[in-house]
């Protein structure tokens, strides 16, 4: 009789879900962050449920026997360190769960910020009715930072409300499906000077670190809005601040930040032409569940031998994009 294969779950405080045809194929160990080197020990699966724990690194001494690791997130930034990355440990991610609500998110936060909701709502907590002009979003242009999946969803959503988007990535090219044009990334500084929303769900590798650093904050025009779904250390808090408060920069829609929680007395909170939200452009009512039937049928393709989708190149950092036809 065959060995049942061993999964090793780090749960955290969410308790997993959607494991009941997993355990009925393999020996499923529930671990917290403190036990996780005993559940790997001999398990060649691991999935992270608990996506934003450290606690792996301590642990990977006991993940001698370690095959496949899941990681219920998109960004893996926070998991790939040197030994995970020098191992023959393949590694996936939630890679396609996330693309709608985060589009859906830049969609409402260009909104939020073309329609004055802010201001709006402030004036209803004050009682006050006080009449403002919006701004219509179609013919607007917007660039976005970041070509993979997540992109790609957030330029069709666009697109179908009349915004002029073009894409940016680690190389240029014409003619592509979701984008029309895409710019390289190194000319990010040059390209920004007409566009009226600067949008990020790049992933945070070396390369991305800090890629809107000031000078290209500095050669956004007075009308743009900066929107990161993406992560924080994409760009320069410091000089997104000093613009945000002389009021040269239209504003910023803010959902991932250099150091989360957001401190408390960051300018961020306070600067009226921002918004600020808690790391939840990913989420939506469904994205639990989503993720647990994401692992259901990532498992019974590993069990039969068969290729995993949404496998990370551990050197660059993410799922390689292919353009969509």
């Amino acid at each position: 009789m065959a060995r049942r294969p061993v999964v090793a779950v780090l749960e955290g405080a969410r308790p997993v879900r959607g494991l009941e045809r997993v355990a009925g194929l393999a020996d499923v160990r529930i671990a917290q962050a403190g036990d996780l080197d005993r559940a790997l020990d001999g398990a060649e699966v691991l999935y992270l449920w608990d996506y934003f724990s450290g606690a792996l690194p301590a642990a990977w001494h006991a993940a001698g026997s370690l095959r496949w690791l899941h990681v219920a997130a998109a960004g893996v930034d926070r998991l790939l360190f040197p030994g995970l990355v020098a191992s023959g440990v393949v590694v996936t991610n939630a890679h396609g769960i996330f693309d709608q609500p985060m589009a859906e998110y830049v969609l409402g936060g260009m909104l939020h910020a073309a329609k004055g909701f802010g201001p709006l709502r402030d004036r209803q907590n004050e009682g006050v009715w006080a009449w403002r002009e919006g701004r219509n979003i179609a013919g607007t242009r917007a660039l976005v930072v970041g070509t993979g999946s997540i992109g790609r969803h957030t330029a069709r959503l666009l697109r179908a409300v009349g915004v002029r988007v073009e894409g940016v990535g680690r190389t240029a090219r014409g003619d592509d499906a979701d984008f029309g044009r895409v710019h390289a990334s190194s000319d990010l500084e040059r390209i920004v000077g007409d566009v009226d929303w600067l949008v990020l769900v790049a992933p945070l590798t070396p390369a991305t670190e800090h890629l809107v650093d000031a000078r290209v904050i500095d050669a956004l025009p007075s009308t743009a809005v900066l929107v990161n779904a993406g992560r924080g250390r994409l760009v320069d808090e410091d000089a997104l601040v000093r613009r945000l408060t002389a009021g040269t920069l239209a504003g910023a829609v803010l959902d991932t930040f250099a150091v989360e929680p957001l401190p408390g007395d960051h300018p961020f909170w306070s600067l009226p032409s921002v918004l600020v939200t808690p790391h939840m452009a990913s989420n939506a009512d469904s994205w639990l569940d989503d993720l647990a039937a994401q692992f259901e049928r990532n498992f019974l393709l590993w069990a039969a031998g068969e290729p995993l989708p949404g496998v990370v190149d551990k050197a660059l950092g993410y799922v390689p994009s292919r353009p969509v036809p």
